[in-house]
């Protein structure tokens, strides 16, 4: 697989509640809705940079 096709997978682990709006705003953009669920995203600059954003939320699972 090529590096622009490169895809990881994301699994949310904690709850934006009591956070900040925007960050519950990023991991729907991540497709990300419960605890639990997971996303398989292109890693591009647009993904991986909501993914530091919201890191303490979010887990890579693989890449």
């Amino acid at each position: 697989m090529t590096e622009i096709n490169k895809k990881i997978k994301v699994r949310q682990i904690g709850s934006p509640i009591r956070r900040n709006k925007k960050q519950a705003l990023y991991l729907r953009s991540l497709g990300l809705r419960k605890i639990g669920s997971e996303s398989v995203l292109v890693a591009n600059n647009t993904v991986l940079e909501l993914i530091k954003k919201v890191q303490h939320m979010v887990k890579v699972v693989s890449e």
